[in-house]
């Protein structure tokens, strides 16, 4: 007999915590690529590829933008794209998996549903993109028009006010008055399932 096996020894990634194997499967493979290549070059060889191609691009370009922009006009403009991307990087958000999700658009939305028939609850979603605390808001809603308001997670798993009783065209206004800072514009009904602007 040879005697006990021996353990396996695992590489983990420091980025994503994932064995090397495992990080194209991770939430932000992207990050993980600059430890992979230092770390582990024999799992992933193209990787070691495309750093090398990239490299080589960003030298040929250095070296094109050296010899045709040597004016102060040249590095303004060649500078600007760069901004312009620094901007889109902060209106996109990554999501596990390397999905991209956008920023919300700040808009307040309002739908009515019926229940049993006869009640009514109107839904307030989207005043908290405004900077407003939903569950101030679903008080003074409660106080405003003599109802129970509450806050209660969506089917989107967001955050949205359940205001008891139909108050869809009431509410409208009561909110351009109490914050201002939510323009009429920004304030749509749902309708048949059609988005209809409140103004």
């Amino acid at each position: 007999m040879s005697g006990k096996p021996q353990p396996v020894k695992v590489l983990y990634c420091t980025i994503c915590s994932l064995p090397a194997e495992y990080c194209e499967f991770g939430p932000d493979f992207e990050k993980c690529k600059p430890w992979l290549i230092n770390n582990a070059p024999e799992l992933y060889p193209h990787l070691l590829k495309e750093a090398n191609e990239k490299e080589a691009e960003k030298v040929s370009e250095q070296l094109q933008s050296i010899g045709v922009s040597s004016s102060a006009d040249g590095a303004a403009s060649s500078a600007r794209p760069v901004n312009t991307s620094s901007s889109k990087q902060e209106d996109v958000k990554r999501l596990p998996g390397g999905k991209i999700k956008k920023k919300e658009k700040q808009e307040v939305v309002i739908e009515k549903v019926v229940r049993n028939r006869r009640k009514c609850i109107t839904i307030v979603k989207g005043l908290d993109l405004f900077g407003i605390k939903l569950s101030d808001a679903s008080k003074k809603l409660g106080k405003k028009f003599a109802t129970g308001a509450s806050v209660v997670k969506g089917p989107t798993e967001k955050e949205q006010i359940d205001v008891q009783g139909d108050i869809s065209y009431d509410i409208v206004e009561y909110i351009t008055e109490t914050w201002p800072a939510v323009p009429e514009t920004a304030i749509f009904f749902i309708e048949d399932g059609k988005k209809v602007p409140a103004s």
